[in-house]
This record gives C-alpha cells, sequence and structure tokens, in this order.
C-alpha cells in the first residue's frame, strides 16, 4: 500500500474518497468547512442543519457526490466531538475511522484530512500510523467471509503545510503503522503455529530484513548461564525455550552513552502449567507473548526509523505447560543471578522468564530497562482496558514513558511500589516467592521483577489488560491491540534527540 503526504487543498487531491474532521457545535459558515460546503454544494451545512450530524466522537455521515468541485467521488464526514480535546488519541481514533469505513465501502485509494494545526509531520505520521492500523484484521486463517477489500493508496493532507514535512511524516507513519500491526500478526497466531522456535525465526526474519544484529540463546546455552528460571517454566513443554536478542545500533555510537534494553515476555502459549488455567477463554492465551511480540515489533520500526542511540531487545520465550516434567507448586528454582525462588504458582510465569531475560539484559551492558509483559489479570481489575499498569525504581524514566505514551495517544497509569510490598514475596523457605497473594496482585509481581532489576534504571509495563481488544471499534479490529509499540518508538526517538541536543 503507498502511502502519501500533501500540502494541496482537498480540492485538488485526486483520489476516489475524502474524509474530514468534523467537531461539535461547529458550523461551516467559515474557514475550511465554508470552502468545503461550497465545494459539495451545501451537503455538510445541510446535514448539521437538520441535525442529521451532531460531530459526536465516531459518529459519520457518507455521501457520494455528483457535479461537486473535488475530485473525490465520495465524500466522509467523521466526528471528533469537542476541538479542544481533539489530541493524540482522538486523532489516532479519526484516522483508524476514515481507513476502516472506507475501505468497508471498497474505496481504493483515500484522503484524509486531520485539520490539526502545529507540527504538520508529527500530525502526519499519526494520522497514517493510525490509519495502517485501523486496516488490521484477525481473520487470517478464515477461508469464507474474509475480507478482502484493500485500500491501495491513504494520503494524509494537512493544507497550506510544508510539503516536505507532511510527506516525511507520511513515511514514518507507515512504518510505525506497519510494525504495530506486525505485533499484532504475531500476537494473533495459534500456539500451534507460534512456537518458541518459530517466534525466534521470525525475528530473525525481520533482524536480516531491516538490518539488526540477531542472536538466539538455546537451552544448553541458558543451562550453562544458569537460567533456572526461565528453564523451569519450559521444562514441562517438549518445545524448547528461546532467548531471542536483538540489537539496533546507530553508525556512530558514542562511548560511554546510555543503552536501552526493551525485554518483553514470550509465553507462546500460558496453560498455566501444573496450576492449570479454567478452560474458558484459554485460547485467548496465544496472547501471552504479546510483551516479546512489541519487543520485536518495536525493534522492526527502530532499524527503519534510525534513531542515534543504540537499543537491545531481549525477549525469552516458552511454553508454559503439565506434564509430568513440569514444575510443581513447591519447588525451588535458582536464577541467573543465584537468587532462589520459591514456586507457588505455575501459572505466575511470566515474572520467572523475565527474571532472568533482565539478567542477561544487564549482562550484555543494558543500563536502562524497559520491560513490558501481559502479566497479570490483577492489572485488568484495576485499570480495565483503559490504561496499562507501568511501575518501576526510576521515576523519571517511568514519566518520560507516560509522557511519550500521551503523545501518541496511548494511556499508562503509575501505580506505587513501595518498599513494603516486597514484603509478600518473601519466602520461607527461599529468596523469594512467585506470588504474593491476593492482595495488590499487579504491584506484587513488580516487586518480584524489582528483585532482579537492582543497579539499573527500570520501568515495567504490565499490558495485560490493554494487549487485546475483546471488542470491534470503529477505527480498531477485535483482537491484539498493539499497544506500547507507539509509546517505546516515540520514546525511543525522543531519547535519541536528548542524548544529541
Amino acid at each position: 500500500m503507498n502511502v502519501k503526504g500533501t500540502s494541496k487543498s482537498c480540492k485538488q487531491i485526486d483520489v476516489q474518497a475524502l474524509a474530514v474532521a468534523v467537531f461539535k457545535g461547529e458550523k461551516p459558515n467559515s474557514g475550511f468547512l465554508k470552502d468545503l460546503d461550497k465545494q459539495v454544494g451545501g451537503l455538510i451545512s445541510n446535514v448539521i442543519q437538520t441535525e442529521e450530524f451532531a460531530a459526536k466522537e465516531g459518529e459519520t455521515a457518507y455521501f457520494h457526490l455528483t457535479n461537486s468541485g473535488l475530485k473525490a467521488k465520495r465524500l466522509l464526514l467523521i466526528g471528533c466531538d469537542e476541538r479542544a480535546e481533539y489530541k493524540a488519541a482522538q486523532i489516532s481514533q479519526f484516522g483508524g475511522t476514515a481507513a476502516r469505513f472506507l475501505r468497508g465501502k471498497n474505496a481504493k485509494t483515500i484522503a484524509i484530512a486531520p485539520r490539526v494545526e502545529g507540527d504538520a509531520q508529527q500530525t502526519a505520521q499519526m494520522v497514517i500510523q493510525s490509519a495502517v492500523m485501523g486496516l488490521f484484521e484477525p481473520d487470517k486463517y478464515r477461508t469464507k467471509d474474509k475480507e478482502k477489500r484493500e485500500l491501495k493508496e491513504i494520503v494524509v493532507v494537512i493544507e497550506g503545510a510544508d510539503e516536505k514535512a507532511v510527506q516525511r511524516g507520511a513515511e514514518r507513519g507507515g512504518i510505525v503503522g506497519e510494525a504495530v500491526n506486525y505485533t499484532r500478526d504475531l500476537a494473533n497466531e495459534p500456539g500451534g503455529y507460534m512456537t518458541p522456535t518459530i517466534l525466534a525465526a521470525r525475528a530473525k526474519e525481520t533482524s536480516r530484513e531491516f538490518g539488526l544484529t540477531f542472536d538466539v540463546l538455546d537451552q544448553r546455552q541458558m543451562e550453562k548461564l544458569g537460567m533456572g528460571s526461565l528453564l523451569g517454566v519450559s521444562r514441562g513443554s517438549d518445545e524448547p525455550p528461546k532467548l531471542i536478542v536483538m540489537k539496533y545500533e546507530p553508525k556512530r555510537v558514542k562511548r560511554g552513552k546510555k543503552l536501552l534494553a526493551l525485554v518483553g515476555k514470550g509465553i507462546t502459549f500460558d496453560s498455566g502449567g501444573i496450576s492449570l488455567k479454567p478452560g474458558e477463554n484459554m485460547e485467548l492465551m496465544k496472547y501471552d507473548m504479546t510483551g516479546a511480540a512489541t519487543v520485536i515489533g518495536t525493534m522492526r520500526a527502530i532499524a527503519q526509523l534510525k534513531p542515534s542511540i543504540p537499543v537491545l531487545g531481549v525477549a525469552p520465550c516458552s511454553e508454559n505447560l503439565p506434564s509430568g516434567k513440569a514444575t510443581k507448586p513447591g519447588d525451588i528454582l535458582v536464577a541467573m543471578t543465584g537468587k532462589t525462588i520459591e514456586v507457588i504458582n505455575t501459572d505466575a510465569e511470566g515474572r520467572l522468564v523475565l527474571a532472568d531475560a533482565i539478567a542477561y539484559a544487564k549482562k550484555l551492558g543494558a543500563t536502562q530497562i524497559i520491560d513490558m509483559a501481559t502479566l497479570t489479570g490483577a492489572v485488568s481489575v484495576a485499570l480495565g482496558d483503559v490504561n496499562a499498569g507501568i511501575l518501576g525504581t526510576d521515576q523519571a524514566l517511568i514519566d518520560r514513558v507516560i509522557d511519550a505514551g500521551k503523545g501518541v495517544g496511548e494511556k499508562f497509569w503509575q501505580l506505587p511500589l513501595d518498599k513494603e510490598y516486597s514484603a509478600q514475596i518473601k519466602s520461607d523457605i527461599a529468596d523469594i516467592k512467585n506470588v504474593g497473594g491476593r492482595k495488590a496482585g499487579t504491584i506484587t509481581a513488580a516487586a518480584f521483577l524489582k528483585e532482579f532489576a537492582d543497579g539499573v534504571s527500570w520501568a515495567h509495563l504490565d499490558i495485560a489488560g490493554t494487549a487485546w481488544g475483546d471488542d470491534a471499534k470503529a477505527y480498531r479490529a477485535k483482537g491484539p491491540t498493539g499497544v506500547a509499540v507507539r509509546t517505546l518508538i516515540e520514546f525511543v526517538e525522543r531519547s535519541a534527540r536528548d542524548q544529541t541536543s
């Protein structure tokens, strides 16, 4: 699919359909909307005056045009509610809605006019990446009733802006949007088609395509390194574990600079192990490797956007299944750091694989670590599907991640990590235990990870409540959301700018 950016007038864009943002209470009596209304023979003023269209968020009005002043033969108005609230998240929803709606009408070429003043490149990037994300469908394995309609071209229109800036933003938006969809595709794969070995092969393929350094540790290498925590999880499966390592290095790396590591949980299927999960909805546990998918997708985009700082991606991958070989509740595991872990519940496995991965990232020289995982059901209880949880030991890092999320329309809510919570994971027979009881489940999971993140700047993202959308939205399909990919890319690019300024 081709993506473009232009600063030309909407009436000059030769596409099949044009989508335009309209705000609540707005009247077509001046400026852009007045001119557009004139070009389409008063259709806009008519639907507003009759109150058929009130520009509520996500509301649409769709017209086939005849004898208009536009080259486009179809016009879509999309309500964006109050102009004052039209920020990153709303702009993203607008872009996704435009692409999904018009593809549904079998348009092949479309233009999207977000009507935003300010940074043209940033706006263009936001619109295109959300439009590309809007086209993702989870129907890969359907043989009928499959979405076959395709958009061939998307043009973002920011009238009067710097043409080159708009085009740059469009190109970058295409890269980010494709990276998010790549992540979603990985997360959507059934466990039988996405084993640790297959996920490692996909990461290797991506690394080769985009010029990343790639390595993968097998079980034997992990045994030599003493990764007993990760290996304790994989013990119940016939599928061997893998530890994926990807690295982006800019052409010029300044010595003494920080090394950021992104670490993502890669449980390619989670039955709960001996502590077996209920059967209802267990099929969704194919998405328990979303943290690893997020790392791979983010690294894919970073390799193309080429920021001026190095970035390390680490993904510990395993299945969590019950068998005669599986780790049992009450067993003791020895992590790479030598710390001993009493396993209380084998369904608290994500923190076990992350523990060794965080330790390994430190061994590779990471000074700053952001880990991400579909880690706890408790985060869904606390925050629902609106905010992802964030915790850590470096407040400045946490604040920067949250701010990067705001910049791209993703929400993160900080939970406390007071030292008192660590008392809940103290074990009677080992150094720590892998669960701390029913209270503060998301926090005690982070407290467990904190034991392995000492000595580095660290933040933890619990995306269990936001990585999967139970219902389809006007701007997004049901299924994997790709949450945090855009935030992490934004964070990396801001960090690069900060280090070079």
